[in-house]
């Protein structure tokens, strides 16, 4: 079989044995550093009735890897409830308030989008958010019917 120019057999068989080796024995970076998070969001003061908690690697701290997240209800959320964990290390949590829609599948009117930089620790944790007033500064809409990735 001919190879393609720029490609040495070398690299064509180390190509073949990873994807032989590695694939069925599930060598994915996804989920190797995935942490499970559970914990609570308020905002002034009360819980949040929806909305979304993003756990996104802090790159200007050299954390890298992937997106964790979990839907919040009534104030609290759980990424082994529909969502997926964050990773370990250095955070950058986005955090979605909307009031609560007309069903489970839909938000009502946007409160706040919310950032905060923390540590995720190297295993399972529980996090509480507290959301100041201020946070929902520039926040309009009506709302929408997903919600979000």
């Amino acid at each position: 079989m001919p190879v393609s120019r720029g490609l040495s057999a070398r690299r064509v068989l180390g190509a073949l044995v990873w994807v032989a080796v590695c694939l069925p024995a599930g060598c994915r970076k996804d989920d190797t550093k995935r942490r499970d998070v559970s914990g609570t969001v308020k905002f002034d003061g009360r819980p949040v009735p929806a909305g979304k908690v993003f756990f996104n690697p802090d790159y200007s701290k050299g954390n890298d890897g992937p997106q964790g997240y979990a839907d919040i209800k009534d104030g609290a959320f759980d990424t082994r409830q529909g969502g997926k964990g964050g990773i370990s290390g250095p955070v950058v949590v986005k955090i979605e308030g909307f009031e609560k829609g007309a069903d489970e599948k839909s938000y009502g009117k946007p409160l706040f989008v919310y950032e905060v930089r923390i540590e995720l620790p190297d295993g399972p944790s529980a996090q509480e958010f507290e959301v100041p007033a201020s946070a929902a500064r520039g926040v309009t809409g009506k709302g929408s019917t997903e919600p979000g990735p």
